[in-house]
């Protein structure tokens, strides 16, 4: 090797890191392990608080989202939450009202009918700040207000929301209570028919009864008579 080579190469320094504790490595495990865990059952208290009727609130996900996004925030938030991954006493019913949601706004017509109504909460707020009814949610003139934009929102979204569900269950109430009294015609006509099909089978069983009841009294009539002839005779 040339004395220029050999004056150039600057051997490196021999590593000066000690290796980790293997206690010290368990620790860190541990914690993360807890945080994770910790993670998991604030996810789940969260989706358990979420307004119901509003499955965009479930998923935590925009109003815009596609459907293949809809489908990998579902499948994030319920392998996360699983039941069999936390130890939250109430992950079974979060895991039900992921899997609610999904399926709500996986369905086209309960989605378009979702966000009629959440799209009337948004044009009701911002005729109320004399805006366009296309501000977008970062315009700057929304986030100057107070309460926040997004918190009016959500909360006008969920008034309209429970006044449709209201509606929706008084015109169930109303079709099954209709149901009801059509059912209740139906097994009156049921009964009449079959009364008077007893009726007429009765008067048949005493058909014979009525005949010779009617013999037996005109016999008694012809006696009388002959008896009364012979009297007067």
């Amino acid at each position: 090797m040339s004395e220029a080579a050999s004056s150039s190469f600057t051997p490196k320094p021999a590593s000066t890191a000690a290796p980790k504790d293997a206690a010290v490595e368990d620790i860190e495990k541990l914690l993360s392990r807890e945080a994770t865990a910790f993670q998991r059952e604030i996810e789940v208290e969260r989706i358990l608080k979420a307004f119901k009727l509003n499955p965009y609130e479930i998923l935590d996900i925009s109003q815009d989202a596609t459907t293949e996004e809809i489908k990998k925030k579902y499948r994030q938030l319920s392998l996360f939450i699983h039941p069999d991954k936390t130890s939250h006493p109430r992950a079974p019913d979060a895991f039900d009202l992921l899997k609610k949601a999904e399926s709500d706004l996986s369905d086209k017509t309960k989605r378009e009918e979702l966000d009629a109504v959440i799209n009337q909460a948004r044009a009701i707020l911002l005729k109320a700040q004399n805006l366009p009814l296309n501000t977008r949610d970062d315009d700057a003139r929304l986030k100057e207000l107070t309460p926040p934009w997004r918190q009016q929102f959500l909360a006008k979204a969920k008034e309209l929301l429970i006044d449709e569900e209201v509606r929706r269950r008084k015109a169930v109430k109303m079709n099954l209570a209709n149901e009801g009294l059509e059912a209740r015609k139906k097994e009156e006509e049921v009964n009449a028919k079959k009364r008077k099909a007893e009726e007429e089978a009765r008067w048949e069983e005493t058909r014979e009864q009525r005949v010779e009841s009617w013999r037996s009294f005109a016999n008694n009539s012809k006696k009388k008579k002959k008896s009364k002839m012979a009297i007067l005779g």
